[in-house]
């Protein structure tokens, strides 16, 4: 039997080669697989239809179908400010339907006094409703037309896509494709995980995704897709965990030496947190276990995860290894090193940095050292991972501020040696467990869930642009304690210019309600000159500055314990994972700090949600549960941080946790058995492995 999965969606009816072309460019469906695998993202229940006196504002841009007779048909405008309004109305009630575009093609079809099935979404103004570019039927012909379910599914669209294909127009041809495909579905999973887990068939699902027979089932239909999609994901991350566990290839660590003594014993600040002892205890299992070390390291903004990171490195260095730390910014990198380098002082310890924007003499003699072995921490920036840049028994790595880094950067650092050395990743960014068992699943994960004691919370409260008087006042009384202020403009994208007229618009104003020489001020902006930015930084660092106007290249770097507010403008443009990057520059110090997000007045449901979360809590891992189900879970390929991984197209990794925990099992269970699903039962899950191969070319046991 010919695969008709693989056909060209050209040949599907209602199709055709332009229809083709705009679903390539659009969303990417090429195939007849590809469009029955494009699932919708909600259903109309096509057999209700409303009457005219039962639609309210409640019901506001909504798709709906009403049966109603047209009564007139007017035109005003010329050219191609024309538009065309058709009269209609039923028993209960009347309303205008307009068009804009397409005028001749609608006039031709429809004609006063005939009754028509009228599809579309209800415009409200001041408290009428009308329809813009409905689509209409006659009624004759959509009541005689067989449908495969009372239910249409209503799928992901583009405001090209949707000029050119209709919901109606859309729903067709899925019905089209289904009648070509349906004998060519072949099941992925083997009967008895069918039988186990109660799943319907694969055929029966794909058909039920898209023409639902009853709610329970679609239910069934969506439980049995989001199966596929999470264990396809799951038997790609096994796979490599357990190729990696296999090969048994880490650098052995077995000594505690004088570096790592002399630091806990003379130098250490502060006690450890039980939460810090546990982490470096699971750290130093994997270093002496014979395996490499692969593992994910959270821990809430402030709560010791460079202190871990450091004593981590010094057991390295005392069993004869370099290590090295790569931070995302260079104003981080000197950090570490100047902090690393002020803790060890008196110490042998040897550490030294490398930046894309150091001096020749000092890169020069770094990389001279590194590679002489006269290095045994180099800390350093995405400069590391140039090729000149050359170890001569490098063991440990540690990469700070994990999400600043692509897959791909990452993976360049693991390369520098013929044996792969020991991985920490550290994200300050708290990654929900559930999301971190699957991005992750390749790498063991600790958490570091306690504070350092004395760390006093983060007041957070929201102002709008009305109470920013009251706000200045308040800064006022800080200052007036000797306390410094952040205030932070955004970034419309990261891939776009920055907006420079709110931040120096903000620069004007606060400079006129704060002025020399009572008030310093000093500003930070990611087009500055490193030099420059540096300065600005270190200015304010000193305390030579009393506020500092910046965007959001402070969310991670500089501290200073003593600036005690940060003002977040503009806050709703702000992710939440940012927002609490932010508020994690201050309360570094003893005294009560607050966090202040200055927002319109006119906020979104999905922004207002995360301004009030960030009031409500400063627990990262509940703010990132949050985030995951406000913005999805991010392109951990690249550096992009929201929108879907794997390319998930039914899954909900925030809602479908239970069956991401059995998806798991099952796959470490199959795997254990049977590594390269080599069995003939195991073919289908072979190819379902495939799928999500293909959109995962880098191999996540060396992303690190």
């Amino acid at each position: 039997m010919q695969d008709t999965m693989s056909y060209d969606i050209k040949f599907v009816g209602g199709v055709g080669e332009a229809r083709a072309r705009l679903l390539a460019r659009e969303i990417g469906v090429q195939t007849v697989g590809d469009l029955l695998y494009r699932f919708p993202m909600r259903y109309i229940d096509r057999r209700r239809i409303y009457s005219l006196s039962e639609i309210d504002e409640s019901l506001d841009s909504t798709l709906i179908q009403l049966r109603g007779r047209i009564t007139g048909i007017s035109y005003s405008g010329t050219g191609r400010k024309q538009r065309l309004t058709a009269s209609v109305g039923d028993a209960t009630g009347t309303t205008e339907l307009l068009w804009f575009h397409g005028i001749k093609w609608i006039e031709k079809r429809i004609e006063v006094g005939r009754e028509y099935m009228i599809f579309g979404r209800p415009s409200f103004y001041r408290g009428t409703f009308s329809f813009v570019h409905p689509e209409i039927e006659p009624i004759e012909q959509a009541l005689s037309r067989k449908s495969e379910s009372g239910y249409q599914g209503i799928y992901p669209s583009t405001e090209k896509l949707s000029q050119g294909i209709g919901a109606k127009a859309m729903s067709t041809i899925i019905a089209n494709a289904w009648q070509l495909a349906k004998d060519s579905v072949r099941e992925m999973l083997p009967h008895e995980m069918l039988l186990r887990h109660g799943l319907m068939p694969l055929r029966e699902a794909l058909y039920n995704i898209h023409f639902p027979q009853s709610p329970e089932k679609l239910r069934q239909a969506q439980y049995r897709l989001k199966f596929d999609e999470l264990l396809g994901v799951q038997l790609t991350i096994q796979s490599r965990r357990t190729a990696r566990l296999s090969r048994g290839e880490g650098f052995m660590m077995p000594r505690v030496g004088e570096a790592f003594n002399t630091f806990y014993r003379d130098k250490l600040p502060f006690p450890l947190t039980s939460a810090q002892q546990r982490v470096i205890k699971e750290i130093r299992g994997d270093m002496i276990s014979g395996r490499q070390m692969n593992r994910l390291l959270q821990g809430d903004v402030g709560s010791g995860k460079t202190m871990v990171a450091l004593m981590s490195m010094l057991l390295a260095v005392d069993n004869g290894y370099q290590a090295a730390i790569m931070a995302p910014t260079e104003i981080l990198a000197r950090q570490h090193y100047a902090s690393m380098s002020r803790m060890t002082e008196g110490m042998n310890l040897r550490i030294a940095i490398l930046t894309g924007s150091s001096k020749t003499k000092e890169r020069r003699e770094a990389l001279e050292r590194t590679a002489a072995g006269e290095v045994d921490i180099l800390v350093g920036t995405h400069a590391l991972i140039e090729d000149k840049v050359a170890f001569r028994q490098l063991g440990y790595v540690v990469i700070d501020e994990q999400h600043r880094f692509g897959v791909e950067q990452r993976a360049r650092l693991w390369g520098k040696n013929s044996r792969p050395p020991h991985i920490l990743v550290m994200t300050a960014t708290p990654i929900p467990r559930t999301l971190a068992m699957t991005l992750y699943g390749d790498l063991d994960v600790s958490v570091i869930d306690e504070l350092p004691p004395g760390r006093r919370p983060v007041r957070t409260f929201r102002y709008t642009d009305s109470s920013r008087l009251k706000m200045f006042g308040f800064l006022r009384e800080e200052i007036r304690k000797r306390r410094q202020v952040y205030i932070v403009y955004p970034l419309i994208k990261e891939s776009e210019t920055m907006d420079y007229k709110d931040l120096y618009d903000g620069f004007e104003s606060i400079s006129h309600d704060f002025p020399l020489p009572e008030y310093r001020i000093t500003v930070c902006h990611g087009k500055m000159k490193a030099e420059d930015k540096e300065a600005a930084m270190a200015q304010f660092k000193r305390g030579e500055a009393d506020i500092l106007i910046a965007t959001s290249v402070i969310e991670v770097g500089v501290d200073v314990p003593n600036a005690t507010v940060m003002v977040i403008e503009s806050a709703e443009r702000f992710g939440l994972s940012q927002l609490h990057q932010l508020r994690g520059r201050v309360g570094r110090g003893g005294e009560q700090s607050y966090c202040i997000l200055m927002s319109g007045d006119k906020l979104s449901k999905e922004a207002r949600a995360r301004l009030d979360a960030m009031c409500q809590t400063n627990d990262g891992f509940r703010l990132a549960e949050l985030d995951l189900k406000l913005r999805g879970a991010g392109d951990m390929h690249g550096t992009q941080q929201s929108g879907e991984t794997f390319d998930l197209k039914i899954a909900d990794l925030a809602a479908d946790t239970q069956i991401m925990q059995i998806t798991r099992d099952e796959a470490v269970a199959v795997l254990s058995a049977d590594i390269d699903l080599s069995q003939p039962e195991h073919a289908g899950l072979r190819r379902l492995r495939e799928r999500y191969r293909s959109h995962d070319k880098m191999d996540f046991s060396q992303i690190s």
